[in-house]
This record gives C-alpha cells, structure tokens and sequence, in this order.
C-alpha cells in the first residue's frame, strides 16, 4: 500500500519535529566523525516511510522490542500506563479502542502532569517542546508518534510503539546479553555428555557463524533504510510470500519457547516438592502434572496483560539470573567441594547422540529474531558490530564454562538441566533452582504475547466480539502450550529439536539467503561462497539434528 503524497509530506515534517537526536546536533556540533555519520543514517532512515509496516504482522516490532529490550530506567517510566493500576492493564480497557489516534496518544501520557500540561495556553520555543516531550518517552514510544496523533489513517497499525533509536551502547550490550543468555545455558552440560568433549568445537564454530549471520542481517537493513524488523528484511528478499514464512518461523520459535517454560517450571518444582499430589474427583496429580497446571494458571493472568512494560523490566534481570546460576554452579564444584568424575566416566567424542548436542548448541544463539531491532533502536549503529561480539564473546565463554563444569561435575548422569543435579542440601544449590523457577513467569507472557498480537491483526478491529476472541486466543496459547508440555515432556529433547528445526533456519540459513538476494549485485565471491557454505552447513545440522530428537523423543514417549 503506498502513502499519499499529503501522507508522504507530513510524515518527513513530523519525524523531523519529534527527533530529538536532530535537535540536539542542531545545537551541539562535537567534530566526531562517527556521530555524524550515525546522524546521517539516522536521518536516511527517518526521512522515509516505512513501506513495510502495513504488512503482516504489523506488531512484530512492538512485541519484539518488549521481549528483547531492557527499558531505560528513567523517571519518564512513571508515565506508562502500566501503573495507572491493575484494572487499566488487562485487555478490556485497550483493546476496543486499539485504533484510535486518541488511545495512541493517551499511552505516551504520563500519570503526573508536566509543566507542559499546565500551561497549554502558553507556547514555549519549539525546542523546548521537543525536548520536553522526549524526556517522558514511552520505552517503546513509536518514532511515528506524532504522526498517528496528526493522521488518523496511519492510526490503523495496531499495537506499534517502536523503540526509539536512543539505545546507548551499554544499554544495546544488555539488550543482546538478555536474548543470547537464556534457558539454554541450563542445558550446555547435557550437550556435553550427548556429544562428548570434541563436541563443544560445535558450539565455537555456531558462535563465529551466528556472528557473522547477525552482521548479515546488518548489512541488510542498511543497504534499504526502511528496514527495521526481521520480516521486513524477508520481504525485502522475498517479497510478502518470504516475509509470511520468516514470521511464521519466528513465532512457531517463540511458542516452543513458551512450551519449553512449562517444562522448565514443571521439572524444576518438582524436584523441590517431590513428594506434591492433589487427588481431583478421584484422579491424583503427580508432582510434575501438578506443577505444570499450576504455572499455567499462575501466567494466564499476566498474559492478558495489554501492557508489559513492568514485566520487561523484571524479566531484564534474566543476564543476573543467568549470572547467579552460573556462579552457584561454580561455587558448588569448586568451594562446596562436590568433585569432578573422572575420565571413566566422561567421553572425548560420541557419534550416536551427536546430532542431539548440535540442536543444543543451535538453540544458545537463537537471538537473530531482535538482533535487527536492536540495531535500529541504537543511537549510533556504528556500535552494533562491537556490541555483537562483546554479547558473543561473552556468552560462549558462560555456556562453554558452564558446559565444561557441568559436564566434569555429573558426567554420564548429567541431566537436562543441570539444576536437577545439584545437591538439594547445599544453600548455593537452592539459589540456584529458585532462581531458575522465579525467571520464567516474567519471561512468559513476553515470549507468548507476540504471537497473540498476530492473531489478534488477523481479527476486524471493529468485530463487537473483539475483546472474547482477543481473551480466547491469548488463554488458548497458554492452554495448547501445557498441553503441548505435558504430552512432550523432555527439556532437553525439545530443546535440541528447536534449535535444529527452527534456530538454523533463523540463525544461519535465512540470514545468508536474506543478504544474497537483497545485495545480490554487490555481494562478492567471497561473500557468496562463505554464504553458501553457512547455508550448507545450517541445512545439514537441522536434517541430523532434526530426525534424532524426533527420533529420540518417540522412543521416549513409547518406553
């Protein structure tokens, strides 16, 4: 759909009115090369109307920068309507007005009147106006804010409130630490064992692939300013046909997340409550079914949540989390003196179950999905390369750490998660375990609300049974995902099968093909063959990986 020239016009105004980045070049002039040529890209990429947001799925960036971000902890936070109480957070008080420019301009509207508010009648210089205005942004405040507010007709894009681009590089380290470092590296031990010592090479080799695939996806979104999300580049290569593929990839990638969460919340309670039961009219819930029903029941709220501003504050604490149970780990095998197996009961290399520690490994940089919105959230893109490899860097090192003392720790006894080991006795083991269980209810609603807010385009905005089918799909997500965990039970299994499935796909194959056909006439040859063999090696790891964990997986569930 292309924008009127009237809508063209008054888009380049307004983006250029609101910028505060301009605003302040305009008046502060440091000589950096670097800032300015950050400023240039700014401005190319503002100065054009994104083509791409009226596609399906609309909400991915929104939903994708709540999941992936760690808000700025200013005092402009107490103007989300998250805290405008509990009654205005659920999806009654948003959803049958999601369309109007007047509810669009309320979310950036903060409890606390500004001297702004005070003084309408008064008309202070238009930059005090901007600056003003910027100081009480939204965390995920649109950078077309003013537009929809002035147009009613770009108000139709439900649920869009983009990051701006005001990410400091310290802020960005914490946004791609927060995607990299997630449940896998609970697993990393487990990967050891299924693969054997000279299988961790995998896991360096996905790091320098999945960081050269992230800096693909880069290269992509600046040859074509408009560019801001993951679909977007998949239209861009493939038109609508690759962008409704590439979505579908990356949602089918979330819901396995969340299916993963029950699992992780099921195995890891239980394992402190052993000896849990509940007799329903004569049925008796084990510790593990029990505690499933009860995650699910105790997340159902926080994903009918229309705002999660609070939990993507919370759920940012998952990098400490990470931290703290890797510590608790190393504490345990080297001041708690639990011992190390010895060589008998360790492998240098094992073949049969290889493939299974190569979906493992797959699954730890799975963070391609937000990597293009952390980039166009930065204030200077320049960073993004450096930002990248600190985030690699430093996640390899924990997950091959963690891999190493786990592994040397339980040897053929390792579990899927290796929380299931530690000794129940020991303080340093019940941080860790609860530490593990606390992290997912914050992570939940964050990973399953974005494919709820799909669904929902998918809905008429005007259909008078919005809201019940709005509140159907976000608790039939919930419920097919503890369905889903209960008949599969196996962290480690499903893992494996995701990231062999779905992760080589997002993470290595579609970033090639993305980047060959958007700069097909600039790519060079070595490029082109270094693409190729990424490709080759993505397609072979998610056809091995992909048949032994389904493989393995029957063979569990018929045992």
């Amino acid at each position: 759909m292309k924008s009127s020239v009237s809508e063209q016009s008054f888009l380049y105004e307004s983006e250029d009115e609101e910028n505060p980045v301009n605003v302040m070049h305009k008046d502060k002039d440091d000589g950096n090369d670097s800032d300015s040529s950050d400023a240039s890209t700014e401005n190319q990429r503002r100065s054009k109307p994104n083509s791409y947001t009226t596609a399906w799925p609309q909400s991915y960036r929104q939903s994708m920068d709540m999941l992936g971000s760690v808000p700025s902890p200013k005092i402009g936070m107490l103007g989300t309507s998250s805290l405008t109480g509990w009654g205005n957070s659920f999806l009654s008080s948003s959803l049958t007005r999601r369309h109007t420019s007047e509810t669009l301009a309320s979310a950036t509207k903060p409890l606390l009147p500004t001297v702004a508010d005070e003084k309408k009648d008064e008309q202070p210089p238009p930059h005090q106006q901007r600056l003003s205005s910027h100081s009480l942004i939204l965390p995920f405040t649109s950078r077309r804010a003013s537009a929809i507010k002035k147009d009613d007709k770009l108000s139709t894009v439900p649920h869009e409130f983009p990051t701006a681009r005001r990410s400091s590089f310290g802020q960005a380290l914490l946004n791609g630490g927060n995607v990299l470092c997630g449940v896998g590296i609970l697993s990393t031990p487990f990967a050891a064992k299924e693969g054997g010592w000279l299988g961790l090479s995998i896991l360096l080799l996905f790091a320098v692939l999945c960081y050269y695939t992230g800096l693909l996806l880069r290269d992509c979104m600046e040859s074509r300013p408009e560019l801001d999300t993951y679909p977007d580049i998949g239209q861009a290569a493939f038109g609508t046909t690759g962008r409704i593929i590439i979505s579908i990839v990356l949602y089918l990638e979330l819901y396995a997340a969340g299916i993963e969460q029950i699992i992780l919340e099921s195995d890891n309670l239980s394992s402190l409550f052993p000896n849990a039961h509940l007799n329903v009219g004569g049925y008796e819930l084990n510790a593990h079914l029990l505690f499933a029903l009860m995650t699910a029941l105790a997340v159902l709220p926080t994903v009918w949540l229309r705002d999660l501003t609070i939990l993507s504050y919370i759920s940012a604490g998952g990098v400490i989390a990470s931290i703290l149970v890797v510590l608790c780990l190393f504490w345990i095998g080297l001041v708690d003196d639990v011992g190390f197996q010895g060589k008998e009961t360790t492998t240098l290399l094992n073949p049969a179950t290889l493939p299974i520690a190569v979906g493992l490994y797959g699954f730890c940089y799975s963070g391609h999905a937000v990597f293009p919105n952390i980039y166009s959230s930065m204030a200077k893109p320049s960073q993004f390369p450096a930002v990248l490899l600190t985030c690699f860097i430093v996640c390899t090192l924990m997950y091959a750490g963690v891999a190493l003392m786990g592994y040397a720790m339980f040897g053929e006894s390792t579990m899927s998660q290796f929380t299931l080991n530690l000794p129940k006795n020991l303080v340093a083991s019940k941080i860790a375990v609860w530490t593990t269980v606390v992290n997912p209810f914050t992570k939940y609603a964050l990973t399953v609300t974005p494919i709820a807010m799909s669904l929902e385009e998918l809905i008429p905005s005007n259909h008078p049974q919005f809201l019940i089918f709005s509140i159907l799909i976000r608790t039939a997500l919930v419920i097919s995902t503890l369905l889903v965990g209960l008949s599969v039970p196996f962290f480690g299994l499903v893992m494996s099968l995701i990231g062999s499935l779905l992760t080589m796909f997002i993470s290595l194959i579609l970033p090639c093909a993305c980047f060959l056909s958007i700069l097909k006439g600039k790519v060079t040859r070595l490029q082109g063959i270094v693409c190729g063999i990424i490709i080759v090696i993505g397609l072979i790891a998610a056809a091995f990986g992909t048949y032994s964990s389904v493989l393995k997986i029957a063979q569990n569930l018929s045992s």
